[in-house]
């Protein structure tokens, strides 16, 4: 076998791999719009809820976790449901707190390779599983009236920027985004107050869409009392 017929069987593999790419591309669509429509069903009337972030990590007997679980018993008294990433950690203490406040309790899972499971305070007809992160994003976003960061990792900074980004851009109405632990907090705070402010990659009144808290008190009535100024309603 020459040259020539060795570089057109490997034309031709690669043609065939290229071909079977796109076709596995285009049926991927399909999947995410399954993952849209399901979660858009489930979801659209759903009421006034508050989405908390925080680490997978935290355990039951972290200050966090015991702080996470009081807010969302406020937020479910208040007339607020919760929604949370479904696993365990601060989002399980916050679906807790709801569930034990009689409120209502949603859980966004997302299958990973390690398998992450549902904590068990997740309403039973609150509970979705999604394959796409950005697709489970969409979903908070779109369905909270507010975002509260408890201390958290990658994951929590991802929600919160894309939140903070969507409004900085008036791609989403405005609503309460609030970092809990002015001790955890307090260096990213002044990190955007110096250098990035400094370096104007953000104006001044960007910083207004943050405000940090240290107590269940004081993060409830932010949100209550941002909603007697505007309308309560979701992203749509």
């Amino acid at each position: 076998m020459n040259s020539e017929e060795i570089d057109k069987i490997k034309a031709t593999a690669q043609a065939k791999t290229w071909s079977e790419t796109i076709s596995q591309d285009t049926w991927e669509i399909f999947k995410v719009m399954a993952e849209m429509v399901e979660g858009f069903q489930k979801l659209t009337k759903i009421g006034p809820c508050v989405s908390i972030f925080g680490s997978a990590r935290t355990t039951e007997d972290n200050k966090y976790y015991k702080l996470t679980e009081e807010i969302a018993y406020l937020l479910a008294k208040s007339g607020f449901g919760v929604i949370t990433g479904g696993g365990h950690g601060i989002m399980e203490a916050a679906n807790k707190g709801a569930h034990f406040a009689g409120g209502k309790s949603v859980g966004l899972n997302i299958a990973l390779p390690f398998e992450q499971k549902p904590n068990i305070f997740i309403d039973n007809n609150k509970l979705l599983t999604f394959d796409y992160f950005f697709v489970r994003k969409t979903m908070f976003l779109k369905y909270s009236m507010g975002f509260i960061a408890m201390p958290g990792g990658f994951g929590t900074l991802d929600e919160l920027t894309e939140a903070i980004t969507l409004m900085q851009t008036h791609k989403m109405v405005r609503f309460p985004v609030i970092l809990v632990g002015k001790n955890y907090w307090e260096g990213m705070i002044n990190w955007m107050k110096t250098m990035v402010l400094d370096e104007k990659n953000i104006s001044p009144e960007d910083l207004d869409f943050l405000k940090v808290t240290d107590t269940a008190e004081e993060t409830v009535n932010h949100i209550n009392e941002f909603y007697t100024k505007y309308e309560l309603k979701p992203n749509f």
